[in-house]
């Protein structure tokens, strides 16, 4: 019989945290993490809103990225991120709210590092392979996005109060350097988690409720902590359905299996991240069709069109020095598998 999560000290805080990252298994592209801070209201619902499945007309708009939307169709993410960031600013958050506003003015809002962090690893004679963001256009139309500030409005009457999205981008590089310094990828994701959790923590000035994806299969997290290892925390679970810890001055931080199709607040940041991340990947395909035009729009997945992507690619990368680390992950792979079995190993 499977282990049943056993039950958890009351949460007496306002502040609730998704947290969900998309791209950790492909072989091209960045791996993208993405939050969602929002204020349950204590006289009403919006605490059990936050972590419950969404219900009704919701439930086609809000859920785990992979049943709503597909590479070539992301548009619903993109539709949440303008109407989150729209409705933040109402709330003080960091918004643009005048002027024409374009995919790229849209990602430096949201994402936690500056453009020059973001570029700092890029070798200048192809940093638009990743950044390039001429032409581009939103996907979403305006109904949309009003359709999900509608959502964002009732939410708030019962008790659900989305008050800022980050989002943090993980390239090809970094994730290569950071396994050559011995971190698995989902080391990377685990910290990147923990990142996010701190800034939430000091958006809000008070405790959260980081709620995030289960970091690859992972029950015990304790011991793989970055930005929070050092720091004092208590087990109050850990399994796998879920693993939760409380952080004195942070707040409570749990991992919990397919956190984005049963918490509301995990799946709403799971489907902006799928945007940022297949919006980026499109940036990728569209540097090289400049010099390949026939090249197929490839999701850098583990496919037969990313296949075909790479192969036809191949001779003009070589032609204009286009890095190896900065292209494909590399690096992952063999040595993860090394590094995951030498943690496994060691118990």
């Amino acid at each position: 019989m499977a282990s049943r999560t056993p039950k958890l000290p009351p949460w007496s805080g306002l502040h609730y945290v998704g947290i969900d990252e998309n791209g950790m298994g492909p072989r091209l592209g960045p791996l993208v993490v993405t939050s969602v801070v929002a204020r349950a209201h204590p006289e009403r619902n919006g605490a059990k809103i936050a972590t419950s499945k969404p219900r009704g007309a919701l439930a086609k708009r809000i859920g785990d990225s992979k049943k709503l939307v597909a590479f070539d169709d992301s548009a619903l993410g993109e539709a949440w991120a303008r109407a989150i960031v729209t409705r933040t600013s109402k709330a003080g958050g960091t918004a643009l709210t005048s002027g024409p506003l374009t995919p790229s003015d849209l990602l430096s809002t949201v994402t936690i590092d500056s453009d020059a962090t973001l570029r700092s690893p890029c070798p200048s004679h192809h940093a638009d392979l990743c950044w390039g963001a001429e032409g581009e256009m939103f996907a979403a139309s305006d109904d949309a996005v009003a359709s999900c500030l509608k959502d964002l409005d009732r939410l708030e009457a019962r008790g659900l109060e989305v008050l800022r999205l980050r989002v943090a981008i993980v390239c090809t590089r970094r994730l290569n350097d950071a396994v050559e310094a011995g971190l698995s990828r989902f080391d990377v994701d685990l910290h990147t988690m923990e990142r996010l959790t701190l800034a939430a923590r000091d958006d809000v000035g008070a405790d959260v409720y980081a709620l995030c994806g289960k970091v690859g299969g992972f029950d015990f997290y304790g011991d793989r902590f970055g930005p929070l290892g050092g720091r004092l925390h208590t087990v109050l679970c850990e399994g796998r359905a879920r693993s939760e810890y409380q952080l004195p001055g942070v707040g409570r931080l749990a991992f919990v299996r397919d956190a984005d199709d049963t918490h509301l607040i995990v799946g709403l940041a799971s489907l902006v991240g799928k945007w940022v991340r297949d919006h980026m990947m499109r940036r990728i395909v569209r540097w090289h069709r400049t010099h390949v035009p026939d090249v197929p729009e490839a999701s850098g997945y583990h496919d037969p069109v990313s296949s075909r992507f790479i192969e036809a690619t191949a001779l003009v990368r070589k032609k204009l020095r286009v890095e190896a680390q900065c292209f494909e992950r590399t690096s992952i792979g063999r040595r993860e598998a090394e590094l995951e079995a030498g943690r496994a190993a060691a118990g």
